[in-house]
């Protein structure tokens, strides 16, 4: 293990093994971040920030790209990048899972003013990975509009370059935290075609955590989404609202709150929420039509949002 709590995150950031793109392991907007080490890293809005799951989220990455595989892909031409500069603050870290295994495409929060992923996507991708889901989490340019442009580009790369990737980009699902979790339910519904990109099949499932995001366009795919008891009675009713109206629209969705947490509690290590996201990911999997008749049953009884 090369990098502990008390590595310090200038010393990441210009590791020679992350060449090029080290500088969007972290916000590369200012302001947002505090705390010049991986366990002291703090991060604006966000809550439950675990040294440990940071720690191994680099290590993961730094072993992976010291080992010559691709941790990182451009989604933006050098042509593209010259026409808007902003683009060259994107791209998709990959946490790979095993050949021809299923994609989730991962968009961190921050309030649309910068992206939180190594708190809010990097940790969930990480997971997914050792799930054998191969995990993209997004870093994209802060802004409603901008943001989706990005992830319809990132959908699209990942579409054009399955094959390559050696990944099975059917039944894909889209996860996102806060304001990516709003990117999220917008691509859902919308679709690529909406944001300059070729009409890609829409995700099997959408996971979001801790937005306020209402819109209902009546078309939502399934939608699994959870939040925290102390995160705003009104942000959790809207979350319950959506949900029940998703199913009145004919798809299966759910909602969880768990008690005592704020907003931006990520993967929830050691705290009630801890073992959401095995969960999401067996919604997920019911989506795809995965698993026995009795485990559907058991799942139903895990995600009752009425209760």
């Amino acid at each position: 293990m090369k990098y502990t709590a008390k590595s310090k995150i200038c010393d990441v950031v210009n590791d020679p093994a992350f060449d090029g793109f080290g500088r969007l392991l972290f916000p590369v907007q200012r302001n947002y971040m505090q705390g010049a080490s991986l366990g002291t890293m703090k991060l604006s809005w966000y809550t439950n920030i675990c040294p440990n799951d940071t720690v191994a989220v680099i290590n993961y990455l730094w072993a992976q790209a010291s080992a010559g595989e691709t941790i990182f892909c451009d989604i933006y031409t050098e042509k593209e990048k010259m026409a808007d500069p902003a683009k060259r603050d994107t791209g998709l870290f990959l946490f790979r899972g095993a050949p021809g295994g299923k994609v989730a495409i991962l968009n961190a929060g921050g309030g649309f003013r910068y992206v939180g992923a190594m708190h809010d996507s990097f940790p969930h991708a990480l997971a997914l990975s050792q799930k054998g889901i191969h995990a993209f989490a997004l870093i994209y340019r802060p802004g409603g509009e901008s943001s989706c442009e990005d992830l319809a580009r990132a959908i699209a790369f990942i579409h054009e370059n399955a094959i390559a990737l050696q990944i099975d980009i059917t039944g894909y699902s889209l996860w996102g935290g806060s304001a990516g979790a709003r990117t999220a339910a917008i691509l859902g519904s919308l679709g690529t075609a909406r944001f300059g990109e070729k009409n890609y099949p829409r995700p099997a499932a959408v996971i979001m955590q801790y937005t306020g995001f209402a819109d209902i366009y009546g078309n939502e795919p399934p939608t699994y989404s959870c939040a925290g008891s102390n995160d705003g009675a009104g942000l959790r009713r809207t979350m319950r609202e959506r949900t029940e109206a998703i199913r009145r629209n004919g798809n299966d969705a759910v909602f969880e709150v768990f008690d005592g947490l704020s907003h931006g509690f990520g993967l929830g290590t050691g705290t009630a929420a801890e073992g959401w996201i095995d969960r999401a990911v067996r919604f997920w999997e019911r989506q795809t039509i995965i698993g026995s008749e009795s485990n559907t049953d058991n799942l139903q009884l895990c995600f009752d949002p009425l209760r």
